[in-house]
């Protein structure tokens, strides 16, 4: 039960970056880590899941999982879409 209130809290203290200040090619690489870390989140909460760890917990995290990996990807696409948009406009 440690283990997943420990991942709870490694969850809910990820922290967005600021995407408006980085470049097209950083916030790509961004949105590959951000899904690359919600890999490894999942994995974790399975492996809790396959254990009969406590399930409330459990829900949680993927809960919690869920909405910070929204919010984060919501905000790399903004910044992503306002770049192009405003490179392309630049460039016209």
């Amino acid at each position: 039960m440690e283990n997943i209130k420990k991942l709870i809290d490694e969850i809910n203290s990820r922290k967005p970056k600021n995407y408006k200040q980085m470049k097209i090619d950083d916030i790509s690489k961004e949105l590959h880590s951000v899904m690359k870390y919600e890999q490894t989140i999942l994995e974790k909460i399975n492996t809790f899941e396959n254990d009969h760890q406590n399930v409330d917990l459990i829900k949680y995290a993927k809960i919690s999982c869920r909405n910070i990996i929204e919010r984060e990807t919501i905000l790399i696409q903004n910044a992503y879409l306002e770049k192009i948009d405003s490179e392309y406009l630049n460039s016209k």
